[in-house]
């Protein structure tokens, strides 16, 4: 079940407003009524210029230079593009390219690059290799290479592997276990039993206990004593003989005393003169003015502009609508009367006496000239038959007779179709 919400109640109206209401409307109804039909007539009259003039002129004006766009522009310059420019642009291209592109491309080809190609195959590479490679590799072939093979190669490699190779493995082995003996052994032992130890327990032990026992206190007293007198000193002077004491004297004597100068007494001014005055002298006397005056006189005003607005399309619709009705009875109804007991029954009268023969003739004759065009097109379709049987031999063909139209009807309707006279339709009741 749904809650449903109060609905809310429009405030109170008081006697200022009861009292201006009715003097407001009417004066405003007064201003709006001329106003609002000068509004719609502005509007009917815009609708009927927008309707009959703008319209039309804009669609003949958009038809003319649409035409004249396409058959004093468009079309000149598609057929200059098409038959002029197009030509001229394909031939310079081709007469361009075959100047600069094919005639160089040609020379090039056949006048450096094959001869140059043909002079480098044949002449230079062969002469080149005749001077420079086949002596060199003819010498290293079949001279140094022998040579050095024969003379170097395989005598030092017999003397390496049958007289040094052994001699080399003797003479190692027996120097091996000759400067073992003589020197290794003894400097190893010199060096594990004598020198190791001396250098630890003679200089290391001692320079340790040196540094751990007497060196390090002597460098942290030291560090202390020299702190104590150059930093904590000076830390503590500055703290308490200038830090604690300045800001003592801002906080509890310097701002105080700041304040009672400088600040209190605007504070005070501010607070308790400006402030009132401008909240009692204006503030509170504007927002009385608006709330209860300004306000509901704008409200009325836009209520009273709302109604008669509203009231001012009602009278206007009612004087259109007598301005209309009189247009009506003085112009309208008789034009309409002339145009249907005086011209309708003229223009009937000039429909069947004048127009229905003159279109009937036209039709009669232009059916005799299709006719006679037919006639005469046969007459020559013939005459060439008969000259090509002249010249060629032969017998008549058969020709293929046309079936007979009917002639043209309609169902029964005073109108006829072009064409031969219409038949009678037979009904299928009176047949039966």
């Amino acid at each position: 079940m749904e809650i449903e919400k109060p609905t809310p109640t429009p405030p109170p109206e008081g006697c200022l407003t009861a009292a201006v209401r009715i003097p407001v409307r009417i004066v405003v109804l007064l201003v709006v009524v001329p106003v609002r039909m000068v509004w719609d007539v502005l509007v009917v009259t815009a609708k009927t210029l927008d309707r009959l003039l703008l319209r039309p002129t804009g669609r003949a004006l958009a038809t003319a230079f649409g035409a004249l766009y396409r058959y004093l522009l468009a079309i000149p310059a598609g057929w200059l593009y098409r038959w002029v420019l197009t030509p001229l642009g394909r031939g310079g291209a081709w007469l361009a390219r075959l100047l600069f592109v094919d005639l160089w491309v040609v020379l090039w080809r056949y006048g450096v690059a094959i001869p140059s190609a043909w002079l480098y195959r044949w002449v230079l590479t062969p002469l080149a290799r005749a001077l420079f490679v086949w002596p060199w590799v003819r010498l290293w072939r079949y001279v140094v290479v022998p040579l050095v093979r024969y003379g170097l190669v395989v005598p030092a490699g017999w003397l390496y592997r049958h007289v040094l190779t052994p001699l080399a493995t003797a003479l190692v082995t027996a120097g091996g276990v000759l400067i073992a003996t003589l020197f290794v052994w003894p400097l190893r032992t010199l060096w594990r039993y004598v020198v190791v130890p001396l250098a630890r327990y003679g200089i290391a032990v001692p320079a340790v206990w040196l540094y751990r026992w007497v060196l390090t206190p002597l460098g942290r007293g030291g560090a202390w004593l020299a702190r104590l007198l150059f930093v904590d000193l000076w830390v503590v002077l500055w703290r308490y003989g200038i830090a604690i004491p300045s800001a003592w004297l801002y906080r509890w004597v310097l701002t105080p005393l700041a304040r009672a100068l400088f600040v209190w007494p605007w504070a005070g001014l501010w607070r308790y003169v400006l402030v009132p005055l401008a909240r009692y002298g204006v503030v509170v006397p504007a927002v009385w003015l608006y709330r209860h005056v300004l306000a509901p006189l704008g409200r009325e005003i836009v209520d009273a502009v709302k109604v008669c607005w509203r009231v001012a399309g009602y009278v206007s619709r009612a004087v259109g609508r007598f301005l209309k009705w009189v247009a009506w009875t003085l112009v309208g109804r008789p034009v309409s009367w002339c145009y249907r007991n005086l011209l309708t029954p003229v223009g009937h009268f000039v429909r069947d006496t004048l127009w229905a023969p003159a279109r009937k003739a036209a039709v009669e004759a232009g059916r005799a000239a299709r006719s006679a065009l037919a006639s005469a097109r046969e007459t020559v379709r013939q005459a060439r038959r008969d000259a090509w049987r002249a010249l060629v031999g032969g017998g008549r063909p058969n020709e293929p007779v046309e079936p007979a139209v009917g002639p043209a009807r309609t169902l029964g309707s005073t109108s006829n179709a072009p064409g031969p006279a219409p038949t009678p339709v037979i009904s299928l009741h009176k047949r039966g």
